[in-house]
């Protein structure tokens, strides 16, 4: 379903994604279709996978329901023009119906370049084959 979506198969080309217990790892190759007008990726790269990555450390825990970020804060460290980006993502709190995760950004140099914290939330849509689940 991840992998399938239009976004990462037209725009962004992410290339795995790998799921444990409270853990997801998200990576894809660099290209300058995501560059700014500096020769680095743009925000948005930063920022989608590091949201990524903290989603599904929560859907791996949430099995029943659709999850949504409620919010997510980013800190960028360093510029990234070349190579591959690996984001890793781990729970950092659960409840009933609110979750939080922490991820991280690595060049492929193993140089950390970005981390954020998000919060998700239960949906009322039930994971189906009707939403694309399998």
């Amino acid at each position: 379903m991840y992998l399938g979506a239009n976004v990462n198969t037209k725009v962004f080309h992410t290339t795995t994604c790998e799921i444990g217990a409270e853990k997801a790892t998200i990576t894809m190759d660099v290209s300058e279709n995501y560059f700014h007008a500096l020769g680095a990726i743009h925000g948005t790269v930063y920022f989608k996978m590091l949201d990524d990555a903290a989603y599904f450390a929560v859907s791996s825990i949430v099995k029943d329901y659709f999850m949504l970020t409620s919010s997510f804060n980013i800190n960028i460290l360093r510029p990234v023009s070349r190579g591959n980006l690996t984001a890793i993502g781990t729970v950092r709190y659960k409840s009933s119906n609110l979750f939080s995760a922490d991820a991280t950004l690595y060049n492929q140099e193993g140089k950390e370049v970005a981390f954020g914290t998000g919060n998700f939330a239960k949906s009322k849509i039930l994971l189906s084959e009707d939403v694309g689940y399998k």
